[in-house]
């Protein structure tokens, strides 16, 4: 019967593309928004939050990018004031950076970056001082070197991650780390920072995972795990169970370029189309999801938390209004969104008019 069940579910699960069309939302990019100091470029762009002052924080792969050509170290964690002044760069040669990954603001505005670099997430109070380490990198005096992905893989470890790529809490303060690339789990600490548990495995099935890349928690403590690879949205609950899962299945605006390489098609296309590669979740009393697609399609969907589309933002591409690698999504409010860029090194700061005239969408 368990099994019927997991086929049952997958089958619902599975890329059917049955949701043909869903409404554009109108919306605007704001141009130069954030005020870099002169000579100063972002790199690629994998993070970006808001604190409650409505301050920004980016984290981006760029002018600390040191090393060897395969192996240099990219990270830099920069903070903004509400209108995109240039505030300071905190943690400045950071023993942990390596790799950018995410950032996160939790509720008492301690800001956490997850590096995947160095398998290490970072806590840091509103004065810039590192407060939390999580996990531990390799040291340089015992050879380290990339991790390997063997098949099947290692056996994950308490307290240690491999490629760790986000962080949640709920409403208890326990803490959710998506680990990652290589482990293929969410690992839960409780609110001092104390492992507890971890749920989830390398695969396909129901509560199994291909690349956990995102994570958010709503009001009533369910956790929404963006299962890249398996191209779906996992919901658990704080123990690990599994409760549901669903697919984001509309199909590209014909026409549409990929911004690098050959624009997919066939099952390529099928299996790029939705797939979760981050995620935010709006406060207030009626929480809905803003989903992002990676390089191609490209685009940002507004999702219900039980999984109907709500709405389509932009396209791949370069140019305001359109995105290439959505690595990170921030949404203070469910008509302003930050969205963060690998491909197209930048962030972009969206207004949504979702009552106006689709014509008066900006591309």
């Amino acid at each position: 019967m368990k099994a019927c069940l997991f086929a049952f579910v997958a089958l619902l699960a599975a890329p059917s593309f049955a949701q043909q069309s869903v409404p554009d939302i109108p919306f605007e990019s704001v141009p130069d928004f954030f005020k870099l100091p002169a000579g100063m470029n972002f790199g690629e762009v994998p993070g970006v939050a808001v604190d409650s002052k409505g301050n920004i924080y980016v984290f981006t792969r760029s002018n600390s990018a040191n090393g060897p050509a395969f192996g240099a170290a990219a990270a830099q964690l920069f903070e903004f004031g509400p209108r995109g002044d240039y505030l300071r760069e905190i943690g400045k040669g950071l023993y942990a950076w390596s790799e950018a990954h995410s950032v996160r603001i939790d509720r008492n505005d301690n800001i956490w970056a997850i590096d995947k670099g160095s398998d290490m997430v970072i806590r840091f109070n509103q004065a810039g001082r590192v407060t939390w380490v999580f996990g531990r990198k390799q040291e340089s005096a015992d050879g380290a070197e990339p991790l390997g992905h063997p098949n099947p893989p290692l056996p994950p470890q308490e307290g240690r991650f491999r490629q760790p790529t986000d962080v949640a809490w709920d409403s208890e303060g326990n803490i959710y780390i998506t680990d990652g690339y290589v482990n293929s789990r969410v690992a839960k600490f409780d609110k001092n920072g104390d492992w507890e548990s971890s749920f989830g495995d390398p695969g396909a099935e129901p509560g199994q995972f291909r690349l956990p890349h995102a994570i958010v928690i709503d009001r009533n403590n369910n956790l929404y795990v963006g299962d890249r690879s398996n191209r779906r949205i996992q919901v658990f609950d704080t123990k690990g169970k599994f409760q549901r899962m669903f697919s984001i299945d509309v199909p590209p605006v014909p026409g549409t370029k990929a911004v690098n390489g050959a624009t997919p098609t066939g099952n390529a296309l099928a299996g790029v189309i939705g797939a979760p590669n981050s995620i935010c979740i709006t406060p207030g009393p009626n929480q809905v999801l803003f989903v992002g697609e990676s390089t191609f399609p490209g685009r940002i969907f507004k999702v219900s938390l039980d999984g109907k589309v709500l709405g389509a933002i932009g396209r791949s591409g370069r140019n305001l209004g359109q995105f290439s690698g959505a690595h990170q999504l921030a949404c203070p409010s469910e008509n302003e969104l930050y969205v963060a860029e690998t491909s197209n090194w930048r962030v972009q700061k969206l207004i949504l008019h979702p009552q106006a005239p689709s014509s008066s969408t900006k591309r």
